[in-house]
């Protein structure tokens, strides 16, 4: 990933994880009542780790130019706060006692992730907007019209 405006590169990369993060969401959602997944078990909450990125191989201080970043997905993990137990008899996962273990997939607190998540994707969407008036404003300039 080498483009001519670095800023592109960065908000480029800070997309792709903020699409993964909603994507990742989407699923939590979907199985929030699921009380088995294909193995059998209960579904566990999913959390997207980041990971920051510097390149300092095209920076270079005589001229001005500064290290570049960018932010990855390093991990997707399991949640490990509990799964909850709700009494529920004649359900058919219930166990002898009438529980039934449920994922703990909150989701008023998935909604709120994904209010966070499309508001930071929304503000990358507008940073390359502008990288991008920057970039023809520019260009503008250099050719004199």
């Amino acid at each position: 990933m080498s483009s001519i405006l670095p800023a592109v590169d960065t908000t480029t990369s800070a997309l792709q994880a903020e699409r993964t993060r909603l994507e990742v969401i989407a699923t939590n959602l979907a199985n929030a009542q699921n009380t088995r997944d294909v193995n059998g078990q209960v579904y566990r909450r999913k959390q997207v780790v980041f990971e920051s990125m510097i390149n300092t191989s095209g920076a270079n201080t005589a001229n001005g130019s500064a290290p570049t970043g960018a932010v990855r997905v390093a991990k997707i993990v399991d949640d490990p706060s509990p799964l909850q137990v709700v009494h529920m008899p004649g359900h058919p996962h219930a166990d002898a006692n009438g529980n039934v273990t449920l994922p703990n997939v909150n989701v008023t607190e998935e909604m709120v992730d994904m209010m966070t998540a499309s508001r930071s994707y929304e503000a990358n969407l507008q940073a390359l907007q502008t990288s991008r008036q920057l970039f023809n404003s520019s260009l503008k300039i250099t050719s004199g019209s």
